[in-house]
């Protein structure tokens, strides 16, 4: 038996990630972990979460990191009013992404993440692999989001863990958002129950993430379907 823990935001690209893990790379015993760090969009994410876990048979685990919210001065955290993103902007290379950055927000996922698999496997013997849905942002993306912070992530786990030999895998980290919802039309996944919104009662349809969910869909040759 194949075990995925699989970090799920229950947004467009963590969400395919867990239809991919479960139908094409055929892990049999899936958990999720859910991360509550105090966004403004958390009951939001946690509805779709408990929806796709239901959807795919998955243990749903809630991390509560509110704590990382209270530091964050990203819009995602705080009450403030969200900037516009444009069309133009998704092609800036130079664009600023403060507005939208929680301090070590994957470190801290994948590093609970990892705490959380060793437990299990201490306490069962099962053995977790981990994903999360990172994929190819183009021009415009997050230091954390890479192949090497995949890369350096699983070299500090040799060092993190007693064993050392958890995996950390963003399987679908050479796709772009195109790329991504047309998979997810393959694997048949429930795209209305999924939400990109950095803010509760979105989409809001101008913040980043939903910015880049709109012009997904558009690239893949379907711009019916947003929301």
């Amino acid at each position: 038996m194949k075990n995925a823990l699989i970090v799920i935001s229950g947004g467009l690209d963590s969400t395919v990630t867990a239809y991919y893990v479960k139908n094409r790379l055929n892990y049999n015993k899936l958990k999720f972990l859910f991360f509550d760090y105090n966004q403004r969009a958390v009951k939001e994410e946690e509805t779709a979460v408990k929806k796709i876990a239901k959807e795919l048979n998955a243990e749903f685990k809630k991390i509560n990191l509110e704590w990382l919210g209270e530091i964050s001065t990203a819009v995602l955290n705080k009450n403030k009013n969200i900037p516009e993103t444009t069309e133009k902007d998704l092609e800036d290379e130079k664009k600023d992404l403060s507005p939208w950055w929680v301090p070590c927000r994957n470190s801290v996922f994948l590093i609970n993440a990892l705490a959380y698999a060793e437990s299990e496997f201490i306490k069962t013997k099962e053995k977790y692999d981990i994903f999360i849905g990172l994929i190819n942002e183009g021009r415009v993306h997050m230091k954390d989001t890479t192949k090497e912070f995949i890369e350096s992530t699983n070299n500090l786990q040799k060092h993190a863990t007693d064993k050392g030999d958890f995996k950390i895998i963003a399987p679908l980290i050479d796709k772009d958002k195109a790329e991504i919802t047309s998979l997810g039309k393959e694997l048949n996944v429930p795209f209305e129950l999924t939400y990109s919104c950095y803010i509760e009662n979105g989409p809001c349809g101008k913040c980043l993430n939903c910015m880049l969910r709109k012009k997904a869909f558009y690239w893949s040759g379907d711009p019916t379907i947003f929301g």
